[in-house]
C-alpha cells in the first residue's frame, strides 16, 4: 500500500524514521534494540517505515558534532533479518557513497525493498566511491523494482533560493517523492511549497509527495545535535524551547504538531501532496517515547483533516 499511495500522490501519507544499531554491537546488545524497536513501532497506525543509512558529516562543517560518528548496521539488512516480524512496508535509505556501483546494481537488481531513498554527499570535498548521478544511472539500468525517492532541505532554500530546482533534476533522474530534512522553520517550508509548485507549473512537471520530518527535541544537548545536522531553528524558537526548561520536550512537541498543521493547510490550498515522518535523533528513551507519541497526534490530525475533505 505504501508503494501505491506513492505512486498515486495520496494526501497524509505518514512514516516513521529510525537508525539501525551500532554496526559494533555485539549480536546480543543488536537483538536487544531492535525489541525496543518492534515494540514501540508494532501498534503504530503508519503506511511506512523509513530505515536511515548514514554517513559522516564532518566535512559539511567545521564546528565539532555533537555526538560521535559511528556506522550502523546496513539499513537493507536490519529490515530483513531483523525486523522481519513487523508487518510494516520500508523505506531504505541509501547513502550511495558508501557503496560501490556493483554492490548498488546487485541490490537494485535484487529488488527486496521495494522503495529507497537515495542521498548524496555531505559535502563536495567527501571521500566517496560512488557519486549520486551515477547511482541514478544504475537506478535506471537496474531499479525497474524499486521506487526511487529523493532527500530535499527546504532551509537550504532560503539562502540559496533553488531547492525545487534540485527536486526538478532529482524528478527527471527518477524520483517519485520525497523526505525533507527536519523542519522547524515553517516559514521557510512554505516559502519553499509556494516556489516549488510555481516551478512545477512553469515546466510542466507533475508535483510529487514530500514528506515533512519532524524532530522532538527535550534537551539543549539535542537542540545543539539539531543545529549541527544544519536545521534552521528561528532564533524565537529556540529562546521558546529554552526556556521551557523540564517542559522542552512536551513544547517541541507542541511546536512541530502546529508546524505540520500549518504546513497541512498551506499545502491543500495549493493542491500539493504532503505528508509527514516523525523521527528522534537521540537515543534519549524519553525523545523516543515522545516521537511516538508525536507519531500518534499526527495520524490523527489527519484522519480529521480526511474526515472534513469527504
Amino acid at each position: 500500500m505504501l508503494k501505491h499511495k506513492l505512486e498515486t500522490k495520496a494526501f497524509g501519507i505518514l512514516t516513521y524514521g529510525i537508525t539501525p544499531p551500532k554496526s559494533s554491537n555485539p549480536e546480543e546488545k543488536i537483538r536487544e534494540i531492535t525489541a525496543r524497536h518492534i515494540g514501540r513501532i508494532r501498534n503504530l497506525d503508519i503506511d511506512g517505515l523509513i530505515l536511515y543509512d548514514i554517513q559522516d558529516e564532518s566535512d559539511r562543517t567545521h564546528e565539532k558534532r555533537t555526538f560521535d560518528f559511528i556506522r550502523t548496521v546496513d539499513p537493507s539488512v536490519y529490515s530483513r533479518e531483523y525486523l522481519k516480524e513487523l508487518k510494516v512496508p520500508r523505506i531504505v535509505y541509501r547513502c550511495v557513497g558508501n557503496y560501490e556501483p556493483q554492490e548498488l546494481g546487485e541490490w537494485l537488481e535484487e529488488g527486496k525493498d521495494e522503495v529507497a531513498v537515495f542521498v548524496g554527499a555531505a559535502s563536495r570535498n567527501q571521500v566517496v566511491k560512488m557519486r549520486l548521478q551515477e547511482a541514478y544511472a544504475i537506478h535506471r539500468e537496474k531499479g525497474d523494482k524499486v521506487l526511487l525517492g529523493g532527500v530535499t532541505i527546504p532551509e537550504r532554500h532560503l539562502k540559496k533560493k533553488d531547492e525545487p530546482e534540485r527536486i526538478g533534476f532529482k524528478y527527471q533522474e527518477g524520483c517519485r517523492f520525497f523526505v525533507s530534512q527536519a523542519v522547524y522553520n515553517v516559514e521557510g517550508a512554505k516559502a519553499f511549497l509556494k516556489d516549488y509548485a510555481a516551478y512545477c507549473k512553469k515546466h510542466g512537471i507533475e508535483m510529487v509527495p514530500i514528506l515533512f520530518t519532524l524532530t522532538p527535541c527535550g534537551s539543549e544537548r539535542t537542540l545543539q545535535f539539531i543545529k549541527w545536522l544544519g536545521i534552521s531553528v528561528p532564533a524565537h524558537l529556540e529562546e521558546a524551547l529554552l526556556q521551557s526548561g523540564d517542559h522542552m520536550l512536551q513544547k517541541s512537541m507542541e511546536l512541530s504538531l502546529g508546524i505540520f498543521k500549518e504546513l497541512t493547510k498551506f499545502a491543500l490550498e495549493h493542491q500539493i501532496p504532503i505528508g509527514c515522518n516523525v523521527e528522534s535523533v537521540s537515543i534519549r528513551k524519553e525523545e523516543i517515547e515522545a516521537s511516538i507519541r508525536l507519531t500518534r497526534e499526527i495520524k490523527a490530525f489527519i484522519e480529521e483533516v480526511r474526515a472534513e475533505r469527504l
